[in-house]
């Protein structure tokens, strides 16, 4: 076999051929289900797009490395189903930037961590985590409470990922800053707004605890406290195989 390759390597055209080959095969076995994808991924009519307070989390979320620990999908493994909920499909993570899906877990998986805490038990476990859970060995994100949100560039990161086929509005990015305030902060005129752009389920909390301002503590608490209720299709049993729309 390996003399073979030898051989092959001395003679130019031959071994040009033989990596489009090689290159032909790969490509087709990665490229050949994207023309199934709408058989293939699961319908969910409903699904809403983060707002502009749960992108910046998810964005403080890959800040930190906080992927590096926890995975974000849940496998169809028995021990998995039932420690973590519903196994993740593929359309929970249609609007995700990258995708989080990982592999490691020194932490759980955090799939379905939304509405699983409240809002007050992340602060204190992102706080310190071992105020709960003694044994953990997460890092303290004790800065996350005192620092504030830097939101002038969040209409960019809608119009971005707009371009990338999630279904951001105009209304959606121009406004994009004070929903972000509007929020954290229930009770104001501009969460009015967020609850009229993103609907009427969305948590509109002061997730820190201290409303008036819009910490990154604000912001990653509600992405954690969204994750796995973008959309209900996994709770109300997606049919295999459902089209896309």
């Amino acid at each position: 076999m390996f003399g073979f390759h030898y051989r092959l390597e001395r003679k130019t055209i031959p071994f040009v051929l033989a990596i489009i080959g090689a290159a032909s095969i790969g490509g087709f076995v990665e490229i050949a289900p994207l023309f199934t994808i709408h058989q293939t991924v699961e319908s969910a009519p409903n699904m809403r797009v983060y707002t502009p307070l749960e992108l910046a989390g998810r964005n403080i979320y890959i800040r930190e490395g906080c992927y590096a620990c926890h995975s974000q999908m849940i496998r169809t493994l028995r021990d998995d189903v039932e420690r973590y909920g519903h196994y993740s499909l593929a359309v929970e993570s249609k609007y995700d930037h990258p995708m989080l899906w990982g592999s490691k877990r020194t932490g759980p998986d955090l799939a379905r961590i939304g509405g699983k805490y409240s809002d007050a038990w992340h602060v204190i476990h992102l706080n310190n985590p071992r105020d709960v859970v003694p044994e953990s060995v997460m890092p303290a994100y004790t800065w996350l409470k005192r620092t504030e949100l830097r939101t002038a560039d969040l209409r960019l990161h809608l119009k971005a990922l707009r371009e990338v086929g999630v279904p951001y509005t105009d209304d959606m990015i121009a406004n994009a800053p004070a929903d972000a305030y509007g929020q954290a902060n229930p009770g104001t005129p501009l969460a009015d707004g967020v609850i009229k752009r993103y609907g009427e389920t969305t948590d509109v909390n002061a997730f820190d605890g201290s409303p008036g301002n819009v910490t990154e503590m604000d912001a990653l608490v509600a992405y954690l406290q969204i994750l796995g209720r973008l959309t209900d299709v996994a709770s109300n049993g997606p049919a295999a195989g459902a089209a896309e729309p």
